[in-house]
């Protein structure tokens, strides 16, 4: 069997060779490239993860400091027989990331509701 040359003087098997290195660079080039995709993906999955803790960690400090704030003001008002108390409910349209702006939002507020029920004491009636 003898090697045909074309025009331009490459033989079949020298373009087949040509042609399988080619394929063999591609497939390393593809490979490369996925390997690289995964670190990228697990990277971006431990960066997720760490947010995710990140938020559950700040959630649940912001839940206790709300659960003191509510008992504080549920000491201040439970004198008041006349007063009906109502636990309070999560508000879904607030904004995760507004969470410290509403946080100092309550001490003002908690501060107001002990001068009103200062005010509404027997000593405010002297």
């Amino acid at each position: 069997m003898s090697d045909r040359i074309s025009d331009d003087g490459v033989t079949a098997a020298m373009r087949y060779k040509e042609i399988v290195g080619m394929a063999r660079g591609s497939a390393e080039n593809l490979r490369n490239w996925e390997l690289a995709r995964v670190d990228e993906l697990e990277a971006a999955m431990a960066d997720a993860q760490a947010a995710v803790a990140a938020a559950t960690e700040r959630e649940e400090r912001a839940a206790e400091r709300a659960a003191r704030w509510w008992k504080m003001a549920l000491h201040n008002v439970e004198r008041l027989v006349w007063l009906e108390i109502e636990e309070p409910e999560p508000v879904p349209t607030a904004r995760p990331q507004y969470l410290e702006r509403y946080l100092e939002e309550v001490k003002p507020s908690y501060q107001e509701l002990v001068q009103a029920v200062l005010a509404l004491g027997w000593r405010a009636k002297r």
